[in-house]
C-alpha cells in the first residue's frame, strides 16, 4: 500500500463523506473523498506537463503552513512517485537555500509571504525550474530566467488526470525527504518510503489498540513539515477513513474545538499543558464548579469541560517531549484515551506508543507491532543505547552514504537515546547520548548547528550550546556558553582590554545576534560568558559533558 493507494482506497469506500473541513474568509469549508482526490488528479496534470517531473529521479520542496493545498500538493507529486522535501515557514534563507539545494529540488511550492526569499534564491539553485505560489496574484511571465514562476489555481489542470494515471508510485518509492540537523550541525535528509509510512501508522493504531473509524475526526494543529504531525494527522485520517480538520489559528484552539467537535487530538505537550490551563481557569471561575467539586459530585463537572472541548474528544496523542504528570492525569479522568509516543524522524517517525492497558506513568510503552528493539552496551543498571529494526525505519540520508553509515549498528538503527525496558516490555528513556536539544514544544536542536552560526562572530573564541531547564517547566530552552575572543576586543579598543563587564556585555550581544540568524525555537535564550578557555579533550573538542547543567535554574 501508499499513501495514494490510502486516498484511492477511501474514495471507493466513501466518496462523499466529508475528508478535510478547514476555515476559508471566516467561513468553515468541507471537501469530500471524491473531490479531494480528483483536486489532486488536477494539479498532479499542472505539476507533471507544467515542470516536466520526472518520477523516481527529481525531488521536490514544499514551504507552506498546514492547508488542504499542503496536501494536495504533497499527493499530486508523491503519489505519482516525486518525492517531496517538506520545510519548516519559519526557516530562515540561509538554512532554506541549504536544503533546496542539498536536496536538489526541481520544484518548490510556497505562498506569497515566502515568494520573495524564493526570487531571490532562483539564481543560486541550478536544479531549481519551478516556483508555485498558492496564494496572491501571480503574472503569466514571472519568471526568474528559466525558472517558471506559476499561481496554484492556474497550475490545476480541470479534468486532468493522465499524467497522474500515467505515474503511479511505488511502496519502495522515497515518499518524502525530510530534513533533521545532524551531529555536524548540518541537516540531513533522511529519505522515508511510501512502505515505512504505512507500515509506521499501520503499526502504532494496533499497538495502542484504537477504536478509529470512519465517525471520528482528527484536529489538526502541528504542522504538517513535521514527521510527527504528518503521521498521525494526515496519515492516521487517511489510513481510518475519517476526516480531518485545520485548526484556524494557534489562538483559536479552544474555540475551534467546541465548533468542530473533534475526537482525536494529536498534540506537544505544550498544547495539552495550554488545553490544561484553560480548563482550570474555567473550573475556577465558575462557582457552580467549585462547589460541585468540593462536595464530590464530579460527573457533571467532567461533563462541562468536555463540551468546552467539542463534547466528542475520546483521544490525546502526544510526542516529541514528556507530557507533565498532572496534565495526563487530568485527561485521563475525563475519560480521554490519553497516548504517548516515542519515535524519530529516521523512524517514520513512532517507534513506541502506550495503550490504554499499558499506560504505566513515565514510560513510552511497547514498540509498535512489527518494530524491534534492543538496548546496545547496556550497563549494570539496564541502560543503554536504543536500537530500532523494521519496515519503519528510513532507506538512508540522502546523498550522504557516511552519515547513513554512522546512522547504523548494522541493521539496527541507533537512536542515540539512553534507555531501559523493564519486564513489562515498556520502554523508559533515561537521557540523550549525544547532545539533542528538545524544547517544550518537541523540537529538536542539536547544538553543533547553533555553534557553527555563533562561532563564525570574531567576537567568540569560543562557544558550547547547552539545553538547560528553569524550575520545574517541562523541556529544555537553547543556552550559550561562551569565551571571548580577547585579541579582537584589544583591537577594538586601540590594543588596551576593556573592562571585563563591558567585555560580557558585547560578548553577550554578539551571541544573540549571530543566532538570531536561525528559526527562532533555536536561538539562544540565555548566554553566560566564561573568564577561562573552554576545557577540552585530547583531540581539541571542548569536553561538552562539563557544562552540562551549568545554565540550569
Amino acid at each position: 500500500m501508499t499513501i495514494r493507494g490510502l486516498l484511492e482506497k477511501n474514495v471507493a469506500e466513501r466518496p462523499g463523506r466529508n475528508a478535510l473541513v478547514w476555515s476559508e474568509n471566516k467561513t468553515w469549508m468541507r471537501r469530500t473523498w471524491r473531490e479531494y482526490l480528483a483536486r489532486v488528479r488536477d494539479v498532479a496534470e499542472g505539476y507533471g506537463t507544467r515542470f516536466d517531473l520526472k518520477p523516481r529521479e527529481e525531488n521536490v520542496a514544499i514551504i507552506l503552513g498546514n492547508s488542504p493545498t499542503w496536501l494536495e500538493a504533497y499527493l499530486a507529486q508523491s503519489g505519482a512517485g516525486v518525492s517531496v522535501v517538506p520545510l519548516d515557514p519559519k526557516l530562515h534563507d540561509a538554512e532554506v537555500e541549504y536544503i533546496l539545494a542539498d536536496s536538489e529540488a526541481v520544484v518548490v511550492t510556497t505562498d506569497v509571504h515566502h515568494l520573495k526569499m524564493m526570487m531571490a534564491l532562483a539564481p543560486k539553485l541550478p536544479k531549481l525550474r519551478g516556483i508555485v505560489c498558492v496564494d496572491g496574484i501571480i503574472n503569466e511571465g514571472q519568471n526568474i530566467g528559466k525558472v517558471k514562476v506559476v499561481g496554484f489555481e492556474k497550475l490545476r489542470i480541470s479534468g486532468g488526470g493522465a499524467w497522474y494515471d500515467a505515474h503511479v508510485a511505488r511502496e519502495d518509492d522515497v515518499a518524502s525527504i525530510i530534513y533533521t540537523s545532524g551531529t555536524t550541525g548540518k541537516p540531513k535528509g533522511a529519505m522515508l518510503t511510501h512502505r515505512n509510512f504505512i507500515s509506521d501508522i499501520d503499526g502504532a493504531f494496533k499497538t495502542f489498540r484504537a477504536d478509529v473509524g470512519e465517525d471520528d475526526s482528527f484536529f489538526t494543529v502541528l504542522p504538517l513539515f513535521h514527521a510527527f504531525s504528518f503521521t498521525a494527522n494526515f496519515l492516521g485520517p487517511l489510513f481510518v477513513g475519517c476526516e480531518m480538520q485545520f485548526v484556524e489559528s494557534l489562538r483559536t484552539v479552544a474555540r475551534d474545538m467546541k465548533i468542530l467537535k473533534p475526537s482525536v487530538l494529536c498534540a506537544v505537550p505544550l498544547l495539552c499543558e495550554k488545553l490544561y490551563d484553560k480548563i482550570q481557569e474555567g473550573l475556577d471561575s465558575s462557582k457552580i464548579a467549585r462547589t460541585l467539586l468540593a462536595i464530590g459530585i464530579r460527573g457533571p463537572v467532567m461533563h462541562m469541560v468536555l463540551q468546552k472541548l467539542g463534547g466528542r474528544l475520546r483521544y490525546m496523542i502526544t510526542g516529541g517531549a514528556p507530557c507533565p504528570k498532572h496534565v495526563l492525569e487530568c485527561f485521563r479522568k475525563l475519560h480521554v484515551n490519553f497516548v504517548e509516543g516515542y519515535g524519530l524522524t529516521e523512524c517514520s517517525p513512532v517507534v513506541s506508543v502506550t495503550s490504554a492497558d499499558c499506560c504505566k506513568v513515565g514510560t513510552i510503552g511497547k514498540p509498535c507491532a512489527g518494530v524491534e528493539v534492543r538496548l546496545a552496551d547496556m550497563n549494570e543498571a539496564g541502560v543503554g543505547e536504543l536500537q530500532v529494526k523494521g519496515p519503519i525505519v528510513m532507506k538512508g540520508y540522502f546523498h550522504n552514504e557516511k552519515a547513513t553509515k554512522e546512522a547504523f549498528d548494522g541493521e539496527w538503527f541507533a537512536t542515540g537515546d539512553l534507555a531501559s525496558i523493564d519486564e513489562d516490555g515498556l520502554i523508559t528513556i533515561r537521557g540523550r547520548k549525544k547532545a539533542l536539544i528538545v524544547n517544550r514544544e518537541g523540537k529538536n536542536i542539536y547544538p553543533e548547528e547553533v555553534e557553527n552560526v555563533i562561532g563564525k562572530d570574531p567576537a567568540i573564541q569560543d562557544v558550547v550550546v547547552v539545553g538547560y531547564t528553569m524550575g520545574g517547566d517541562p523541556g529544555e530552552k537553547v543556552g550559550a556558553i561562551v569565551y571571548p575572543n580577547e585579541e579582537w576586543f584589544k583591537e577594538q579598543n586601540g590594543g588596551a582590554l576593556p573592562d571585563w563587564a563591558e567585555v560580557e556585555k558585547a560578548a553577550i550581544k554578539h551571541a544573540q545576534e549571530r543566532s538570531a540568524e536561525l528559526a527562532d525555537y533555536k536561538r539562544v535564550r540565555k548566554v553566560v560568558v566564561w573568564k577561562e578557555p573552554l576545557e577540552r579533550t585530547s583531540i581539541g573538542k571542548v569536553r561538552r559533558v562539563a557544562y552540562k547543567g551549568k545554565l540550569d535554574e
